[in-house]
């Protein structure tokens, strides 16, 4: 791969412009004679001199997940500031991929040390690891964020577009499904249909499968569905060392559609938390993950 050109931007661009884009970009790809097969990754990265935290978003944020309010920057609000940055990658004009309609699969993050909401925190984002998936294409972004030069947050968001392939559809079948075993419940989550309305107002991902039922099923989903992120902002509340650095991952197995209930597990292993969150009524695996810390000190959580 070449090396990556760097493209600077003035401002954190804004979400809800960005979707705008990425809707003229589905519209486009709908249109006769598209291609549905997935071109070379830009060579390209986005860079943010200036990541802005607000105070009162971050108690917002901080209230909504049922987080401790304390002075340190939850990793999912991190991943927040920095998804305009990397969204900009994923609309920008050679980007091969539908941003819209694009399946979340995982997140890999690598929480270095506790960041002051104080910090002067830089982001770059670029795609890569485009390849091959059993129902399309998927790819990884990755986002770093920096205060001064050091780094303090590293994650990659793996995605995957449906039905668009890098060499024609593969033949192989699909693997077989470990029938899912719900593990002991530890608490369950009474999830509104307004959960995905009240995550976008304080993080501004106002992508449609999560707002109203109507504009999810336009692209392809039963009703709205959480957001991943919502999920797992709400697993990391209850498992995340405080104090310390973490690291932590998370995989998303089938939506949660609101309004409903998600049974979640919890178990402690030495310096390591393992999480999983399944159907109250389905009993369908929703997501499951991973926190572990940095150091073998103990640690509050």
């Amino acid at each position: 791969m070449s090396p990556r050109r760097t493209e600077v931007l003035d401002v954190a661009p804004s979400l809800g412009s960005l979707y705008a884009r990425a809707a003229g970009a589905r519209v486009r790809a709908m249109l006769p004679g598209a291609n549905p097969s997935a071109g070379a990754l830009p060579a390209v990265e986005h860079h943010l001199e200036v990541l802005e935290v607000d105070a009162a978003r971050l108690v917002a944020y901080q209230r909504l997940m049922g987080d401790t309010v304390r002075d340190e920057l939850p990793s999912v609000f991190v991943h927040g500031l920095a998804f305009p940055v990397a969204m900009s990658v994923m609309v920008h004009e050679d980007f091969p991929l539908p941003l819209l309609g694009m399946v979340h699969l995982a997140n890999k993050v690598n929480h270095h040390r506790p960041i002051s909401p104080r910090a002067v925190l830089s982001v770059t984002a670029y795609a890569t690891e485009m390849r091959q998936h059993r129902a399309g294409t998927q790819l990884d972004i990755v986002a770093e964020v920096r205060e001064g030069a050091e780094p303090v947050w590293r994650g990659v968001s793996t995605y995957l577009a449906r039905g668009v392939w890098l060499a024609g559809k593969p033949d192989a079948p699909a693997e077989p499904r470990v029938p899912f075993e719900a593990p002991m419940r530890t608490a369950s989550w009474k999830l509104a249909s307004d959960t995905g309305r009240a995550y976008a107002a304080v993080m501004g991902d106002y992508n449609p499968i999560h707002l109203w039922a109507a504009s999810a099923k336009a692209l392809g989903m039963k009703r709205a569905i959480a957001h991943g992120m919502y999920l797992a902002g709400r697993a990391l509340a209850g498992a995340v060392p405080h104090g310390e650095g973490y690291d932590w991952e998370i995989e998303f197995a089938t939506p949660v559609l609101l309004p409903s209930t998600v049974d979640v597990s919890f178990k402690e292993h030495g310096n390591s938390t393992r999480f999983t969150g399944w159907g109250s009524r389905s009993n369908k695996p929703h997501f499951s993950g991973q926190v572990t810390a940095n150091s073998d000190t103990g640690t509050q959580r």
